[in-house]
């Protein structure tokens, strides 16, 4: 473990964003990260985890200690003729681990393919996609204390998930570091979803009619690869804004005016509307200005065409959300984080 000053952070960030560091280090294994814990930059520096940076928006330089999280390994905690716990260690790369249990026929994150990062932010953002979120799949979250360097198991119920939400992005953001994370897949009786989004389609251009995970993950990158842009080719954090709820006396009211307006049942009672259908309706679907601009494939999407600073990406998200807000009466919520 190794501590360095003014580190730059571009390569680490999706959307390419040329800011530093104050202090930078990389952590290879859970006990690397307890001993850094005891150090006097931790304790008196703010503290920031980095996995794969694929849910950060630098809007400045970062005035503390960014830690890299680079602790890897997967291992088998046990198996029956049903299903199986597999311990990820959070360093991970979440792609490589989704593409590591489909060929191993371990089935229930199929459908989160692609989808940037580390197995770390997974349990963070409660990340989902195509009708799946990751909560269905996780047994535990192991963590370590930033203030006594402890190490806590957090069950699934513990871990208090929500609609991109955990206890980890609320009641103990910046106070853990998320080590592993443990899985229960299934090894038989997949239950397959592939009645959200485009997936059902896609397979039957694909000409599939009885599919499998692997089939699955196929349709579910076929249709990422697609619609999203690569962020190695255009700097961007996949998507920017959560997709609102609202209540159904307001979901009927914007229907008279948009008929064809796309939703989805949510909890409570309430409607899902895809945040990318309202960007577009405001006109900002394939919008740049100057290096900052919104995905011509996927109005979710705010890219990064080259030199754009941090702040030339927040200020047009800002704009957005006040376009947003005017024409429906909803507030959108960013999902990437701003520092």
């Amino acid at each position: 473990m190794h501590l360095e000053k003014n580190v730059s952070l571009k390569s680490f960030n999706t959307f390419g964003i040329d800011v530093t560091s104050d202090n930078y280090c990389e952590v290879r294994t859970r006990e690397e990260f307890i001993e850094l814990t005891h150090t006097p930059v931790f304790k008196a520096e703010k503290n920031l985890i980095l996995g794969g940076g694929s849910n950060v928006l630098f809007t400045k330089n970062f005035d503390g200690l960014v830690i890299r999280n680079s602790n890897k390994g997967i291992e088998i905690i046990s198996e029956t003729d049903h299903d199986i716990l597999l311990r990820v260690n959070s360093g991970e790369v979440w792609h490589n681990t989704v593409l590591f249990c489909v060929k191993n026929n371990w089935g229930g994150i199929e459908n989160l393919s692609l989808i940037p990062g580390t197995i770390g932010a997974a349990p963070i953002q409660n990340i989902g996609a195509y009708g799946v979120e990751v909560r269905e799949v996780i047994e535990k979250v192991e963590v370590i204390e930033f203030e006594s360097g402890e190490i806590r198991t957090f069950t699934n119920k513990e871990c208090e998930f929500g609609y991109r939400e955990s206890i980890f992005k609320r009641k103990l953001k910046e106070k853990i570091f998320i080590s592993s994370v443990t899985l229960r897949l299934s090894k038989k009786n997949h239950k397959l979803n592939t009645s959200y989004g485009a997936i059902a389609e896609t397979l039957l251009k694909m000409n599939i009619v009885s599919p499998t995970i692997q089939s699955v993950s196929d349709a579910v990158i076929k249709i990422r690869s697609e619609k999203l842009p690569d962020f190695t080719q255009l700097g961007n954090a996949g998507s920017f804004f959560k997709n609102p709820e609202i209540g159904q006396e307001q979901f009927e009211k914007i229907k008279k005016e948009f008929p064809s307006i796309p939703h989805y049942p949510a909890a409570n009672q309430q409607v899902k509307v895809p945040a990318g259908w309202l960007i577009e309706q405001c006109g900002w679907k394939g919008k740049r200005i100057n290096n900052a601009g919104v995905h011509a494939q996927q109005a979710l999407v705010l890219v990064n065409f080259g030199n754009a600073s941090g702040e030339e990406i927040f200020q047009l998200a800002q704009n957005i959300l006040s376009s947003v807000k005017e024409k429906f009466s909803i507030a959108l919520t960013p999902e990437v984080n701003i520092f």
